[in-house]
Parts: structure tokens; C-alpha cells; sequence
């Protein structure tokens, strides 16, 4: 097959799961023996801008007309079999998706978060959950300030969802939702399930399991409200007002609660601030961990971290919410906390650190589970069946008349 891969790089001052996923799928692709080739923005570009350019970026959040000629003659020159776009926020806009219309081929489109239904993308406002915007307009987005707690950025990515949501619905032949949680929710809100499949994302095999019962506790991501980090600590001191569990927790990451999370482990010997690590880091990391902890309260769409500690052997305590219900089998790879909650936190890591034959058990069934359902092999057979699915449903739409990609196209703009 020859793939294009549409994808706005987030910036490379804080981790980015889906950069990861987008680079694991392409090498994973290319090793399967496709052509795939990038068209790409990159938000570090940005600050690297004339002020005039600047000014410009969020008048083209909801419309790039420059990325839409641009992608159509590079479209009509090199023919790809199929388009698969990821993130396209904030330099590449829906415009993307006229140009495969332009163009005349089909487009996929993997949904890593819930842009679609919510302005930023989290359902969440104020650390609690918030769907406020589903299924409705998103003004209140506006009125809250939801994206970065500032309304006038805001504005772009609802005047965004507003206005492009039909052209998703329609410019789009497969959604790839990562998981069931978040289909469900797309659903609710009126997106149409026959073109909504489930793709998990797959993680590469690192190649090396736990050995032994882990050095430490291990959260591994960004330093977010709507990660829980704050949360984390709030059961971290419950845990060692009682004596501890034994072992160290480890942070690693960063983001805006770096500080903080600093100022908190500063002159502690149960903790350990480490920063952010690379790739090869975070396996290590992983690989000598009692657990990894995951205690998000946002609902998250998939949860990369906890296949990771799938992959090598080690059981995950995470909340049970979102994805990570149908990820973290409570009690067989792991425990899953009641959300939001520190004292529910604190006692399932005070579990899984203090019963080290049930841990390793755990271990061993993540890993099992990593294997029939998130390894290499599983993600390439299924990514690969997608695209073929999407290629044949518009092959059919295109000798049937079909206009439905083309409706609402952007001439108007």
C-alpha cells in the first residue's frame, strides 16, 4: 500500500503520546512493507514565526486554504492509496480533508482524544468531567475559557468544531477510535457508528519483562491536573503518614505542574523527581516498577502508559474510568481506583505493593494481555484491514455516484 500521513506534530518541550503513536505506526508500517510518506506541520515552527505570522495561526485553526492546495497537488501528483490523517491542530486545519475530496482519495482518520465533541479535546473543566458541549454547540467552552483557561483561545477551536463538523462526518470513510469508551461517547453524541471502528493503539515490544518484584512505583507522564498528578500526591501522603509501602514513587515527566511537583519532592526520600526521560529511560523505568500508576480524572481515550507496562510484565494501578476499564482487568493485571478519589488510590497501591506473589501473577497476565491484543503484530494485521475496508467502501461510494465527500467542500470559504 502506498499511505500518506497527515499529522501537526505537538511541540517537543513535553512528551506527546501521539507523536509516539504516529512514529510508532509509520515505522511499523514501513517494516510491514508499505510506502508511507508524511505531510507534516510542526508546532515548534511556531515560535520560530514573523509576529504577523503569529497573529495568523489562530485565524487558520478552522480553515487553511494554503494546506489545501498545498496537500490536493501533492495528492494528484503522488496518488496514494489512502490518506490517514491524525492531528491537524493547529497549523493544518480541516482543509486537509477538502484537499483529499479535491483529490479524489479516501481519508481515515484516527481520533486519539475528543476533539470532535469537545473544543480541547478532554471533557473535563475544573478537574471534574464536563460534557456540556456534547451533542450541543460548543459555546460553553467559549464562556469557561476551557482551552488553556483563556476564552479567546478558545474561540478558535470552537468556531473549528462548529462549522467543520459536517465535513468530518462526511469527508471522512473510517473514524479510529481507541478504544470502546471513547466510541461510546462519539456515539452519544451523534456521530455515525458505521463509520466508528475501535482500533487500539499498539505498543512496540521492549524486548525486556520485570524481573523480580520492582525497586518502585512508577508514574510516568504529563505533569497535568487532568493526569492526577495532584491526586498522586494526595495518596502518596496519605501512604506515608501510615509508614510507606516500602519502596520509593518515582515521577517522570513534565508540564505545568512541574513546580509544584518539584516543591513537593524536594528533601524526600520516598520520592524521586526525575524529569523527563527519553525512550530507552522510560523502559527501564518501567521494567524495575512494583506498578505503574495511571490515576487520571479525565476520561482518557486510550492510555499508552498502560500498555507499555503491559508489555513488560508489570501490573498497573489506574482509574476506573474511561479506557482504562476495558485496559486494566481489576484484580488480574492490575487494580483499578475509584476516580478522584486519594483514599481509593492509596489503598490499591498499598495493595499491589504489599502481596508480591499476587503482583507477579498480575504481571504475568498483562503481559498475556499485551500479546493477544496490543503487540506489533495485532496492530499492524488490524491497521492494515482498516485502510482495505476504507479503500473498498469508497471504491463502492465512487461507482455508485456517491457525492457525500464533496458536499460542503469550502468553495463558500
Amino acid at each position: 500500500m502506498h499511505i500518506l500521513v497527515v499529522h501537526n506534530r505537538y511541540g517537543s518541550a513535553q512528551p506527546s503520546g501521539e507523536n509516539k503513536v504516529v512514529d510508532q505506526e509509520v515505522e511499523l508500517l514501513r517494516e510491514g512493507g508499505h510506502r508511507v510518506e508524511m505531510f507534516e506541520r510542526r508546532s515548534d515552527d511556531i515560535g520560530a514565526m514573523s509576529l504577523l505570522a503569529k497573529v495568523a495561526v489562530p485565524l487558520r485553526v478552522p480553515w487553511n486554504p494554503a494546506v489545501r492546495t498545498e496537500l490536493a497537488t501533492r495528492l494528484r501528483t503522488e496518488r496514494p492509496d489512502i490518506v490517514h490523517v491524525h492531528n491537524v491542530f493547529p497549523l493544518l486545519s480541516p482543509a486537509v480533508l477538502a484537499a483529499c475530496a479535491d483529490a479524489g482519495v479516501p481519508a481515515v482518520a484516527t481520533l486519539h482524544n475528543y476533539t470532535q465533541v469537545c473544543p480541547p479535546g478532554t471533557l473535563q473543566r475544573d478537574g471534574r468531567p464536563c460534557a456540556e458541549c456534547v451533542g450541543s454547540t460548543p459555546l460553553p467552552a467559549v464562556r469557561h475559557g476551557c482551552y488553556r483557561n483563556s476564552r479567546l483561545a478558545t474561540v478558535p477551536l470552537a468556531v473549528s468544531l462548529s462549522v467543520n463538523r459536517r465535513r468530518w462526518w462526511s469527508g471522512v470513510e473510517r473514524f479510529f477510535c481507541i478504544s470502546e469508551a471513547q466510541r461510546d461517547v462519539l456515539v452519544r453524541a451523534g456521530m455515525p457508528a458505521e463509520r466508528l471502528a475501535v482500533k487500539h493503539n499498539f505498543v512496540p515490544d521492549p524486548g525486556t519483562c520485570r524481573v523480580g518484584g520492582g525497586e518502585h512505583l512508577l508514574y510516568l507522564g504529563r505533569l497535568a491536573e487532568a493526569k492526577g498528578v495532584r491526586l498522586l500526591m494526595a495518596a502518596w501522603d496519605e501512604i506515608a503518614a501510615s509508614g510507606g509501602v516500602g519502596v520509593p514513587l518515582v515521577i517522570a515527566g513534565t508540564g505545568p505542574l512541574e513546580a509544584e511537583v518539584t516543591a513537593w519532592a524536594a528533601g524526600r526520600d520516598d520520592v524521586q523527581y526525575v524529569g523527563l526521560y527519553d525512550t530507552a529511560e522510560c523502559q527501564k523505568a518501567i521494567a524495575r516498577s512494583v506498578a505503574v500508576v495511571a490515576p487520571s480524572t479525565w476520561l482518557e481515550a486510550f492510555g499508552l502508559v498502560v500498555v507499555e507496562a503491559m508489555a513488560a510484565g508489570v501490573p498497573i494501578v489506574a482509574a476506573g474510568h474511561g479506557a482504562f476499564v476495558e485496559l486494566v482487568e481489576d484484580g488480574v493485571t492490575g487494580l483499578l481506583h475509584q476516580p478522584g478519589e486519594s483514599a481509593s488510590l492509596a489503598a490499591c497501591i498499598r495493595r499491589i505493593a504489599a502481596e508480591p506473589a499476587r503482583n507477579r501473577e498480575m504481571g504475568e497476565a498483562a503481559r498475556r494481555r499485551y500479546e493477544q491484543g496490543f503487540s506489533p503484530t495485532v496492530g499492524l494485521d488490524r491497521l492494515v484491514d482498516e485502510y482495505r475496508t476504507a479503500i473498498a467502501g469508497r471504491s463502492a461510494l465512487t461507482r455508485g455516484g456517491d457525492t457525500r465527500a464533496s458536499r460542503g467542500d469550502g468553495n463558500s470559504r
